[in-house]
């Protein structure tokens, strides 16, 4: 199996090391056709990352992509948001009028964030930050956690649900199964490695899409999905059982 498409990259206009050029070749040396620039939402923020300075940079973003896809014809190239969870009502940090002028929309549950009420602060950082890792009140947590998710979903069109699981417990058959229900891919990543075959073989049960990003925080990680790959066909999945068919057989 092979990639074909690259959603999760990201560049200096976040918290990555390269340009949105810089990507882009280095997804055409890997032989991808697309590839997605999905840098971080505006309250991503801690000591050593930080997202787009507001949400409006995604459409200037945009527009140069517009203009790359025109230099680059031999690769099609989306503007894209890795928005963050900000509060339990299910918001995140990108108006709904950006997101329209967006290719794609990924969504990832990060706790290095400005949320957006004190309320959220508790019930999103604490909880997770401090409270799951000490193990007291993990059940409650983990289905706070996957019913957010779900009213993330509900409130806008998602495409891609990042690296679910990772640094936050979730209901795996719940979310799953609410994704595929929405046609809503879950991410494996390639970058955090924290994904384990259970996982996937119960989210795979449920019938959901899955998507391979590499997170790429440099323009050398574009499109190296390895252990993601391997993973994938260690475990059996079709290749289209990959969002859009992201990978094919070789």
């Amino acid at each position: 199996m092979r990639l074909t498409a690259d959603y999760h990259t990201h560049t200096l206009y976040s918290h990555g090391e390269g340009r949105i050029k810089d990507n882009i070749e280095a997804a055409i040396g890997q032989g991808l056709s697309e590839i997605a620039i999905a840098d971080h939402g505006p309250k991503s923020q801690s000591i050593r990352r930080f997202g787009v300075k507001k949400a409006e940079t995604l459409l200037e973003i945009k527009k140069k992509i517009d203009e790359y896809n025109e230099y680059y014809p031999e690769i099609n190239i989306l503007a894209a948001v890795e928005a963050n969870i900000i509060n339990l009502d299910g918001e995140i940090d990108v108006p709904v009028e950006v997101l329209k002028q967006l290719d794609k929309v990924l969504v990832g549950f990060h706790l290095f964030i400005r949320p957006g009420d004190w309320k959220s602060l508790w019930g999103i950082i604490v909880n997770n930050a401090i409270i799951g890792k000490l193990r007291f009140n993990n059940d409650k947590i983990r289905k706070m956690n996957t019913e957010l998710m779900i009213k993330v979903m509900d409130n806008y069109e998602v495409d891609i649900i990042t690296h679910p699981g990772y640094q936050v417990d979730i209901d795996t058959k719940v979310l799953a199964t609410e994704a595929a229900k929405r046609n809503v891919a879950l991410e494996i990543n390639a970058k955090h490695g924290f994904l384990t075959e259970e996982f996937l073989k119960v989210a795979a049960q449920e019938g959901v899409k899955f998507s391979l990003g590499s997170d790429a925080h440099t323009p050398q990680q574009v499109g190296e999905v390895t252990p993601a790959l391997e993973l994938v066909q260690r475990l059996g999945i079709p290749p289209c059982s990959s969002y859009k068919c992201s990978i094919i057989s070789k």
